[in-house]
Formats: structure tokens, sequence, C-alpha cells
């Protein structure tokens, strides 16, 4: 079951050039950075109140976030929704007609699964799915 927005990303071309905006003008509290190589992006965790902020910026040139950006430029990218059992969602949402990206979780930043929903199943927003390391349905 979808518990709640866990986070917000937003694709930048550079995030040494983000990052102050968000840490030290904004005060987010900075969660880390890391790599996430099978998806081509570097990203920088954020936290403001329960959601997090999450920008990612482009390792190469085929990266889905640097065709991202050069198609609409910097910006919000997706919303993601936790849930806590990643798998059953993915199946009650093509049940319920919508076309995934991705049929099973995959490896996703800061120890969670994550699977998109194509931005033609609502109303042209990406959507992410991201189930928690260890966060399981009772």
């Amino acid at each position: 079951m979808i518990s709640k927005i866990n986070h917000i990303g937003i694709a930048v071309r550079s995030l040494d050039n983000a990052v102050p905006l968000y840490r030290d003008v904004f005060k987010f509290q900075y969660l880390g950075t890391e790599e996430v190589a099978d998806q081509k992006v570097r990203v920088a965790m954020f936290r403001i109140g329960e959601v997090k902020i999450e920008l990612l910026e482009p390792l190469s040139e085929d990266s889905p976030i640097a065709v991202f950006i050069e198609k609409s430029g910097e910006g919000i990218h997706h919303i993601a929704y936790q849930t806590d059992d990643i798998k059953e969602e993915i199946k009650d949402f093509v049940s319920r007609g919508l076309k995934m990206i991705n049929q099973e979780p995959r490896k996703g930043a800061h120890e969670t699964e994550i699977a998109f929903v194509h931005p033609k199943s609502t109303g042209r927003i990406l959507t992410e799915l991201c189930q928690i390391k260890g966060e399981t349905h009772e």
C-alpha cells in the first residue's frame, strides 16, 4: 500500500552547482550523495519534513536524466510514492490498466527498490514507486 510521498526528483546539470541552494540557502537536511551506476546518475538527497528532495545529475550523455534535460531543461523529473510491497503494487497497477516502465523492481538510491509507472498512464507525470530495504508489509 502506498503510504506517503517519499521524494520529489529534480533533474540538474550539476550537483556541485545545485547542492548549495538546498543545503546552504534552504537549509534542508543533507543526507548525502551517491552514484547509481545502472541509472547513469549521481544523486544528492535532502530531507524537508517527511519528504525528501532528490537531485539527479546525469553521468553520461545517454543517461535518462541527460535526455530529459536536453528535451525539457532542468526541473522536476518525477514524484516517488513509498510502498511497503512494491511487487504487489506493480501487479495491482498493471491489473488496473497502468503501463509500467519497470515490470520488476530494481535497485534505487539510498537502499530502495524502485519501479517507474509510464507517464502516459499518470497524466504525464513520471511516477516512481519505492520500497525501503527491509520495510515490508505486515
